[in-house]
């Protein structure tokens, strides 16, 4: 196990996670919220519809899109997600 800082709401934790307890299940939703989105065929291809769509914030999609769960989905996609938005 190793001291990280959580990816989502910046808080240090031990775990083999990059996300902390409190968030983990944020996480999950969100990342159930996107597959379901994005298995629909009439989703919008840019980032910025798909965060208005879903209520995920672009920090956090840019994260699950580079999941490897979202690898297929996030193909069909004509966006980059090796976009870096600091927020």
């Amino acid at each position: 196990m190793e001291f990280k800082k959580c990816e989502r709401c910046g808080c240090f934790f031990i775990s083999e996670s990059n996300v902390c307890g409190n968030c983990t299940p944020k996480d999950n939703f969100e990342m159930s919220k996107l597959k379901n989105y994005l298995e629909n065929e009439n989703y919008s291809n840019s980032l910025n519809s798909i965060s208005v769509d879903t209520g995920i914030s672009l920090k956090n999609l840019n994260r699950y899109l580079e999941n490897e769960d979202f690898s297929k989905l996030s193909s069909k996609l004509n966006i980059s997600t090796n976009v870096n938005i600091n927020l």
